[in-house]
C-alpha cells in the first residue's frame, strides 16, 4: 500500500530513496568476485541440463575435513599408543589384588637355669643390686625410635605401625590382669582377626609344640603359684621399623622385662612343682579368671627377654591390628625340664634349679622336637650383695 500523495506504481527507482539506493554504495570488486566460492553458469550452459543456476569454484574454501597428511599422523600416534600399552603390560603384567592371610605365630622359649641358689630380698633392694637398677618403669621402658617414612609408606602408617605394636608390649608383658593369668581380652583387641583362632586355642588348651604355647603370646603366671610385687616391672630394649615390600612393614622389638616375684601365700608349704595341665590345672579352673593371692617370704626377680616380630599390612594400619610373626623368649630362673607353655614358672628366692629330669631327645624321633632347648643364667644377671633367704 501507497502512502498519500505517493505515485500509483510507487516511488520511481530514479527518485530519491527509491529502488537500490541502500546497496549503491557497496562495490563488488574483482578480488570480491574471485573468491566467490559460487559461480553462475553463463547463458551458453544454462541451456545445457543443468538443474543447480550455480556451480561451486575449485578455488580457495575452507576445507571441512582433514588433509591425508593429517589422516596418516594420526593413525600413526594410534599405532604407537597401542604398542606401548602392549610393551607396559608385558614388563608390567597386572596382576588382580588378592587378600593375604596372616601367618600363624611361631614361638620358642629357652629356661635359663641358675647354677646356685636364687637370691631373695625385698623387691626394691633386688632392682637396686642387679643390671635393671638401670631400667625405666613399666611403659616407660618401651621407647619409639624416630619415625622415618620408606618408599611405599607414609610418616603416619609407619608410626601407627610402632604404636600398634608398643601397645601390644605394654598389654601383653605388663597388664596386672594378663600378668595374672587373665583373658587378654585387651591383647586380643589387637590380634589380626586370622590369628584369633589360633590365640583363642593357645590360651584354652596350651601346648608346647611352637606354636600354641600361650607365653608365645603373653607374659602370664599362675596367680594360684606366684605372687606379683607392687614394684613395678623394669623395662629396656629397643624396636625397629623396616618395609618388608610394597605391601607390609615389620617391628621387631627386642625388649628385657625383670619381674619382682614371691611364692603365693595359699601354696607357700608346697614344693616347686610345675603347673601342668589344661588348661593346664586338671582341676576345671578356668584360667580366664585371675586369681588374687597374697605372697609369703622374700621377693625373687624373674627376668624374660623377649624379641617379638610383627606385621602389618595396610589393612592391619586401617584397623589397628597386628599380626604376631615370631616370639622368642628367654626366662629364668626356671628349671629346664618345666613345661611353661602355660605359665612362666619362675624359681623363688632360696631355690635351686632340680636336677635335669628332663626325657632327653631322640634324633630318630620323626616330627617337631618335644624337647625345649635350657640354658643356664649368667651369674652377673643375678642381683648381688643381698640376703639368700
Amino acid at each position: 500500500m501507497t502512502g498519500p500523495g505517493d505515485p500509483p506504481e510507487g516511488t520511481p527507482e530514479s527518485a530519491p530513496g527509491g529502488g537500490d539506493d541502500e546497496y549503491r554504495s557497496v562495490v563488488f570488486d574483482e578480488s570480491f568476485v574471485r573468491a566467490a566460492p559460487l559461480q553462475e553458469f553463463s547463458a551458453q550452459e544454462r541451456i545445457g541440463d543443468h538443474t543447480p543456476a550455480v556451480r561451486s569454484r575449485g578455488g580457495p574454501r575452507r576445507r571441512e575435513r582433514g588433509s591425508p597428511q593429517q589422516a596418516v599422523i594420526l593413525v600413526l600416534l594410534i599405532a604407537v599408543a597401542f604398542a606401548t600399552a602392549v610393551y607396559m603390560g608385558i614388563q608390567r603384567p597386572y596382576q588382580k589384588p588378592t587378600t593375604r592371610a596372616a601367618e600363624p605365630l611361631r614361638s620358642t622359649l629357652v629356661p635359663l637355669t641358675p647354677r646356685g641358689e636364687v637370691p631373695g630380698g625385698s623387691a626394691a633392694d633386688l632392682y637396686a643390686s642387679s643390671p635393671a637398677r638401670k631400667f625405666r618403669i613399666g611403659a616407660e621402658g618401651i621407647t619409639l625410635p624416630a619415625v622415618e617414612r620408606t618408599a611405599h609408606f607414609s610418616d603416619d602408617q609407619v608410626r601407627e605401625a610402632l604404636g600398634t605394636a608398643k601397645e601390644f608390649l605394654v598389654h601383653s608383658a605388663l597388664d596386672a590382669d594378663t600378668l595374672a593369668g587373665g583373658d587378654a581380652r585387651a591383647v586380643r583387641m589387637l590380634i589380626d582377626p586370622d590369628q584369633l583362632g589360633q590365640f583363642d586355642e593357645s590360651l584354652s588348651r596350651p601346648a608346647d609344640d611352637g606354636r600354641h604355647a600361650a607365653t608365645g603370646w603373653v607374659m602370664r603366671f599362675d596367680p594360684e603359684r606366684v605372687s606379683l610385687a607392687k614394684e613395678p616391672v623394669r623395662v629396656r630394649g629397643s624396636m625397629r621399623v623396616t618395609e618388608v615390600n610394597s605391601t607390609a612393614l615389620e617391628v621387631v622389638a627386642d625388649h628385657t622385662y625383670v619381674y619382682a616375684v614371691r611364692r603365693a601365700a595359699a601354696h607357700a608349704p608346697r614344693t616347686d612343682t610345675p603347673a601342668t595341665g589344661a588348661a593346664g590345672t586338671g582341676d576345671g579352673r578356668d584360667l580366664a579368671e585371675p586369681v588374687t593371692v597374697p605372697g609369703t617370704g622374700p621377693h625373687s626377680l624373674f627376668t624374660v627377654r623377649r624379641e617379638a616380630r610383627f606385621r602389618f599390612d595396610r589393612e592391619d594400619l586401617r584397623d589397628h591390628h597386628v599380626e604376631v610373626v615370631e616370639s622368642a623368649l628367654q626366662a629364668g630362673p626356671q628349671a629346664c625340664a618345666t613345661d611353661a607353655a602355660t605359665y612362666l614358672q619362675p624359681l623363688f628366692a632360696g631355690q635351686r634349679a632340680p636336677a635335669d629330669a628332663s626325657a632327653g631327645t631322640n634324633p630318630y624321633a620323626t616330627g617337631r622336637p618335644t624337647d625345649s632347648l635350657c640354658g643356664v643364667l649368667a651369674p652377673d644377671a643375678q642381683p648381688s650383695g643381698t640376703g639368700r633367704r
